[in-house]
């Protein structure tokens, strides 16, 4: 497999499709049958005979090698076809070499050498035609008339044109190729950290408040046996809960492209978050309203996200038992706010790490912001925006 694209992107880069000699063996043919006829309608010409079959051979062999060889082919067969023409053979099919192994070089990046040396074959061909007839065959022939130079340096220039314009698609191809490679891996690399940030907030909600439940449920265990039952009743309560979304974030991986099974969560299930702290033993207060105007699911996440590792990072490094969540709708924001009283009971009390760079990570890509930090009076505060209206993020939901 390793193989075959190795060869796909050699083929790609070379400028060809299918095997060297194919395309070889058809000029040559052309070339030999065509040069033949053409001899009929130039009777003044030398007679090809075996040395000008030769050169229209020799020409196709050339171009055998030219995928790996591009420069040194385009200057062989020009050199071949100056010899052909220095003979005094019929002109025709003979050039149809140097335009394969023009296009090849030029494809392979080789357009200098090809330039140079269709050049120095058309200065060759006026040199012979014009000056050099005398010494060369056919015997008694004479100079060629200039008007028929027009023709000549037209299909020089058609031949290069052709394939400037064919390097030039397959290097836009190419291009395009490679921006396509790239948007694909940054796609598959947002998704990747896309579900990773989701199940960091899931699981680091939810095993914090089994590990607080299950400290109680320890400590109690002998003392009050039924508020021991309580707080296992509370784990198998968080990790249900947990395994149910950490499960549909896995059904994304399995089925890309199909809808969820069950619909993400959003401000509306506030109520069950706070429930769930409250069993972690933190009591939560609401300002402002959850529901309100409707949002676009992904805005919708986020502000729950955001809200829950707020939350968590309460349970996990402050000392405070309380806290308060405010949520206020200025034209075209939602704003969340936050609050705990402190004090921090060991690491930073903002969840320095993963938690507060994932909430960061979320509001950044709904085209919003975080602030967070210790508040003067004491205690710790997450400020979150996020637009609901006219920013660039809302329309990706």
């Amino acid at each position: 497999m390793a193989q075959r694209r190795e060869y796909g992107a050699r083929r790609t880069r070379t400028g060809g499709g299918g095997p060297p000699w194919r395309s070889a063996l058809l000029v040559a043919v052309v070339a030999q049958a065509g040069t033949g006829w053409v001899a009929h309608l130039q009777p003044g010409r030398e007679p090809l005979g075996w040395p000008g079959h030769a050169l229209l051979l020799l020409g196709p062999l050339l171009l055998v090698l030219r995928r790996r060889y591009p420069a040194a082919v385009v200057a062989g067969v020009c050199a071949v076809t100056l010899g052909y023409l220095a003979g005094g053979y019929p002109y025709g099919p003979v050039f149809f070499s140097v335009a394969v192994a023009c296009l090849s070089a030029v494809v392979a990046g080789h357009r200098y050498v090809a330039w140079a040396s269709v050049g120095l074959l058309w200065a060759g061909h006026l040199a012979i035609a014009h000056w050099l007839y005398r010494w060369l065959p056919p015997a008694g022939d004479g100079p060629a008339p200039w008007a028929g130079e027009g023709p000549v340096i037209a299909w020089a220039l058609a031949v290069l044109a052709a394939s400037e314009v064919v390097r030039v698609r397959r290097e836009q191809r190419a291009r395009d190729r490679a921006e396509r490679a790239v948007a694909e891996r940054r796609r598959a690399d947002e998704e990747r950290l896309r579900i990773a940030r989701e199940l960091h907030d899931v699981l680091a909600h939810s095993i914090s408040v089994i590990n607080v439940q299950a400290g109680v449920g320890l400590a109690l265990l002998d003392s009050d046996p039924e508020q021991a039952r309580t707080a296992l009743r509370t784990i198998k309560a968080a990790s249900k809960e947990a395994l149910g979304e950490v499960r549909q974030v896995l059904d994304t991986l399995r089925a890309p492209g199909a809808a969820p099974r069950a619909p993400a969560p959003g401000l509306d299930r506030l109520p069950e978050l706070f429930a769930q702290a409250a069993s972690a033993g933190l009591t939560v207060s609401l300002e402002g309203e959850a529901v309100g105007p409707a949002l676009a699911p992904g805005t919708d996440l986020a502000a729950f996200r955001i809200v829950q590792e707020a939350l968590t990072n309460v349970v996990r490094h402050s000392g405070s038992r309380t806290a308060r969540v405010r949520i206020t709708r200025p034209p075209g924001v939602l704003e969340l706010r936050i609050d705990d009283d402190g004090p921090a009971t060991g690491g930073d009390p903002g969840g320095s790490g993963s938690g507060l760079t994932g909430m960061r990570e979320r509001a950044a890509d709904r085209g919003g912001s975080i602030e967070a930090g210790p508040r003067p009076d004491g205690g710790f505060r997450v400020v979150a925006r996020l637009p609901v209206a006219g920013g660039g993020a809302e329309e990706r939901a």
